[in-house]
């Protein structure tokens, strides 16, 4: 496994370097030479309000045609790594789990190997101004794996390209907790 440490509004020292790729290195048992290039990264804030959670730290990887990130934040830069370790050692875990369910079930033996067309995501503040764009490859997917990598990014909502109707559709996060979907016709 590859993995990328960098840092944001900070210094990164020889000892959380070393910290980072030693923890993350047990995290690759999991997926021996399944994961791709990880990315880490932290940040410091210099805001004296926000104290409590100083250090941050992000972990992204590409995981068995998935993508995994989690983030911790802490007063203390290593409890921080620790924690974002802990949270990216168990979201594989569950990763695997699922993945070896779903290829038991024989419902669905495709795991999303597939390139598709390509995804925009838009963050748009008040004054409906475009301040962020992302595109990547788009790949068609059942409703249950795109729960699958909506979990897994942990985000509000997952626009994929859904396999079973061939129509785009977006999954998303209700208030209750369960999940909606939209789909177009």
């Amino acid at each position: 496994m590859e993995i990328k440490v960098h840092g944001n509004h900070t210094q990164v020292t020889d000892d959380i370097r070393d910290l980072v790729l030693q923890k993350l290195g047990h995290a690759e048992r999991l997926f021996e030479g399944k994961v791709g290039l990880t990315d880490v990264e932290l940040s410091e804030e210099s805001n004296p309000r926000m104290a409590a959670d100083k250090f941050r730290v992000e972990i992204t990887a590409p995981v068995a045609g998935n993508i995994v990130r989690v983030q911790a934040a802490s007063h203390d830069q290593h409890v921080a790594v620790d924690t974002a370790v802990e949270k990216f050692e168990r979201k594989l875990r569950r990763l695997k789990e699922r993945i070896i369910d779903r290829s038991r079930s024989g419902a669905n033996k495709r795991l999303n190997q597939t390139p598709g067309g390509a995804e925009i995501e838009e963050e748009t503040p008040e004054m409906a101004s475009i301040v962020r764009s992302k595109q990547f490859t788009m790949k068609p997917m059942s409703p249950e794996e795109a729960a699958l990598q909506l979990e897994m990014l942990d985000h509000s909502f997952f626009f994929f390209l859904n396999a079973v109707t061939d129509s785009h559709a977006v999954l998303y996060r209700r208030r209750d907790g369960q999940l909606g979907l939209i789909e177009s016709v």
